[in-house]
């Protein structure tokens, strides 16, 4: 079982000349599933790219498992079992759908350049057990049948599972997901949370952007919720649904019946 990661974010704020797109953002989450929602420009995707190393912050701290992590880049970050997927999705379209999950498995290589080059023994067998647990990662997600396939061939859904599939390669302690049930229709969408609640099962510890207030309420065991930049609320999933800031600035009255 995986040992899932602890994340802390302390006061963190970011800003792009006078525009505060992160004030003073706080939370902490130690484990299960965490969800990150609020409405477009709330700056849920400039906090995932701040805790991923992508963008570092104008002020405040990350931490993971107390471990300072500000400021740290992406690949760093990975090492200690950091990964993420993106809004848009980012796959090599030339390459098989098994290649581009077999590319998460990099970081547990050990070959040199010149073995991957003269397919020396430890090379040989490092691609061989890669492409096997990469098609073990797709027959979980339902893609085994697709593993052949051009990644630019697939379904815009496919696509989204394939990404979560080689963010998963680099075996994570803290996956952040960033709107990964766009593009899914109903069906799907229920599969992908049966799917995180399986991870969750499994001990990995997972920060989750998404729209799809049904998937969240869901499978979520916690909420944080982001309103021009600020947090405004947070707490298990129905109280953030009863919360009347959450309501006017974000989910709305429902209609009658």
């Amino acid at each position: 079982m995986t040992a899932g990661a602890r994340l802390r974010v302390d006061r963190i704020s970011l800003h792009f000349g006078g525009l505060a797109a992160l004030d003073d953002v706080a939370f902490t989450v130690g484990g299960g599933i965490c969800g990150l929602i609020g409405p477009n420009g709330a700056g849920k995707t400039t906090l995932l790219n701040v805790v991923s190393g992508v963008l570092p912050p104008s002020r405040g701290d990350i931490f993971l498992d107390e471990r300072p992590t500000t400021g740290l880049p992406p690949h760093r970050l990975a090492a200690l079992g950091v990964a993420r997927t993106f809004q848009n999705v980012r796959l090599f379209g030339e390459l098989s759908v098994l290649d581009n999950v077999r590319l998460g498995y990099h970081l547990h290589q050990h070959s040199t350049l010149l073995e991957t080059v003269l397919r020396l023994p430890r090379a040989r067998r490092e691609e061989r057990a890669s492409a096997a647990a990469a098609l073990a990662l797709l027959d979980r997600l339902g893609l085994a049948p697709l593993a052949t396939a051009a990644a630019s061939a697939l379904a815009y859904g496919d696509q989204r599972r394939v990404e979560i599939a080689r963010a998963l390669a680099l075996e994570p302690r803290l996956l952040l997901l960033d709107e990964p049930a766009a593009g899914l229709n109903a069906a799907e969408s229920e599969q992908l949370g049966d799917f995180l609640g399986h991870l969750r099962a499994q001990g990995l510890t997972l920060l989750l952007v998404e729209h799809d207030m049904d998937l969240i309420m869901r499978v979520c065991d916690h909420i944080v919720v982001l309103n021009f930049g600020r947090k405004i609320a947070e707490g298990p999933p129905a109280v953030v649904r009863g919360d009347r800031r959450v309501i006017d600035a974000y989910l709305g009255e429902e209609e009658p019946a």
